[in-house]
C-alpha cells in the first residue's frame, strides 16, 4: 500500500466506484488494493457517507487510486451532503479520471435506482463519463456455486437500460468474487479489470476524464496551495500566517462551496426529473391499468350477452328438438295407426274372402246333399208336347 498523499513518478490511474449502497464498492475497492481498507460490513443505512481514496501499487502496472463514494442517489443521502462528497471526489481526482466502475450485484434484482445512479452521474458529468464506464458485478461466488458464468446471469437478468450502458460502453464488464481467498483468481481479476481500463486508455487517446467542474476544482486546488506557499514563503509571525491561513481557507470553502452547489442543483433537477418521470410512469401505469379494467368490463359484458345469446339459443334448440320430438312421435303413431287400420282392413277381407268361400262350400255341399237325398221321380219323363192350334 502506498500513501496517497506521496508525490510518485509512476503513472497513477485515478478509479472511481459509483453504485447503489449495498451493492459491494466497499468490498471490491478492498480486492483492488489487496487489503480491507474500506469499511465493508452491512448495516442499515450503508456504510460509506464520506468519500475516500486509498492507494495502492500494481503489480507490473500503474499505481492505482481507488475512490469509494457515497451511493448515489440513495435515499439515505440528501442532496447537500451528495454535493459536497462528489466535489470532494472530484478533488481526489483533480487530475482526471481514468475509469469509472459502476457497481453491480448480482446477488439481487437491478433496479430503478441503478438507473436512477447512471441518470445522476450523466446529469453532472455528461454522456461522455460513459466513454470511463466498466460494469463490476458482485456475488461471483454465487454465481459459481450456481455453475453460471457472467454470460448466463445476464441472459436471464438484463434490464434495457444496462443493456444499454453495456453496449455504450463497449460491453466492459467482470465478475468479482470479493470473498475468494484464491490469490490466483484475485490476479486473474484484477488483470481483467486492468485490461478494461486499458482499452478506455486506447478509446480515449490516453486523456482522464474532466470537465468544466474538474478544471474550476483544480485551479481552486493550485490557487490555495500556491497562497500557503507564499504565506510560508513570508516567514511572518505565526499568529499572523494563522490568521491569513484561515482566510485563505474560508475563501478556498466558499468557493467549493459554490461549486458544490452547482452540483447540488444539478441533483435537485436529476432528482425532480426522476420523479417527474416515475409520476409519467406511474400515470401511465394507472391509465394502463384503467384501459385495462375497462377493456376486461368490455369483455365480460360481451361474454354476458354471449352467454346469455347462447343460453337463448340453446332455449330454442331445445324447443325446436322437442317440437320435432312430438311431431316426429305424432307421425310415428299416424304411421303406426295407418299401419294398423291397413292390417285390420287386409285381415277383414281376408275373413270375409275366407267366410265368402266357406259359405259357397257349403251351399255347395248343401247341394249335393239334397241332390243325394231326393226319391226317384213319380213322374216319367215327358217328352215335349205338341199343339196344333187349329
Amino acid at each position: 500500500m502506498t500513501d496517497q498523499n506521496s508525490p510518485t513518478l509512476e503513472p497513477v490511474k485515478n478509479i472511481v466506484l459509483v453504485g447503489k449502497t449495498g451493492n459491494g464498492k466497499s468490498a471490491t475497492g478492498n480486492t483492488l488494493l489487496g487489503d480491507k481498507q474500506f469499511i465493508s460490513k452491512k448495516q442499515a443505512g450503508g456504510v460509506t457517507m464520506k468519500c475516500k481514496m486509498l492507494r495502492a501499487a500494481t503489480q507490473d502496472g500503474p499505481i492505482i487510486n481507488v475512490i469509494d463514494t457515497p451511493g448515489l442517489f440513495d435515499l439515505a443521502v440528501s442532496a447537500d451532503v451528495l454535493s459536497k462528497e462528489i466535489i470532494n471526489c472530484l478533488s481526489m481526482a483533480e487530475e482526471g479520471i481514468h475509469a469509472v466502475l459502476f457497481v453491480l450485484s448480482t446477488k439481487s434484482r437491478i433496479s430503478q435506482e441503478e438507473e436512477s445512479t447512471l441518470n445522476t452521474l450523466q446529469r453532472i458529468f455528461e454522456c461522455k463519463i460513459l466513454d470511463y464506464f466498466i460494469v463490476v458485478f458482485t456475488g461471483g461466488d454465487e454465481l459459481e456455486d450456481e455453475g453460471q458464468t457472467l454470460d448466463d446471469y445476464l441472459l436471464d437478468s438484463c434490464p434495457e437500460f444496462l443493456t444499454r450502458v453495456l453496449r455504450l460502453c463497449g460491453q466492459r464488464k467482470v465478475l468479482f468474487d470479493n470473498k475468494t481467498k484464491d490469490k490466483d483468481k484475485k490476479a486473474t481479476q484484477l488483470k481483467q479489470l486492468l485490461d478494461h481500463m486499458a482499452d478506455v486508455e486506447k478509446q480515449t487517446g490516453g486523456k482522464p476524464y474532466t470537465d468544466n467542474m474538474h478544471s474550476k476544482i483544480k485551479e481552486e486546488n493550485d490557487k490555495l496551495r500556491e497562497q500557503e506557499r507564499e504565506i510560508e514563503s513570508k516567514n511572518l509571525a505565526e499568529a499572523e500566517s494563522k490568521v491569513m491561513q484561515e482566510k485563505l481557507k474560508l475563501e478556498h470553502e466558499k468557493n467549493m462551496k459554490i461549486m458544490a452547489e452547482t452540483v447540488e442543483n444539478a441533483l435537485k433537477q436529476t432528482a425532480a426529473a426522476h420523479g417527474k418521470e416515475m409520476r409519467l410512469i406511474q400515470d401511465a401505469l394507472k391509465q394502463n391499468v384503467a384501459a385495462h379494467e375497462r377493456e376486461m368490463r368490455q369483455v365480460e359484458d360481451a361474454l354476458k350477452q354471449n352467454a346469455i345469446a347462447h343460453e337463448r339459443e340453446m332455449r330454442q334448440m331445445k324447443e325446436e328438438f322437442q317440437q320435432n320430438q312430438q311431431r316426429q312421435q305424432v307421425e310415428d303413431v299416424l304411421k303406426h295407426n295407418a299401419a294398423h287400420e291397413k292390417n285390420i282392413r287386409q285381415m277383414t277381407e281376408e275373413f270375409n274372402r275366407q267366410q265368402a268361400q266357406q259359405l259357397r262350400l257349403a251351399q255347395q255341399q248343401f247341394q249335393q246333399h239334397q241332390q243325394n237325398q231326393m226319391p226317384p221321380s213319380l213322374f216319367p219323363k215327358l217328352g215335349p208336347v205338341e199343339c196344333n192350334i187349329m
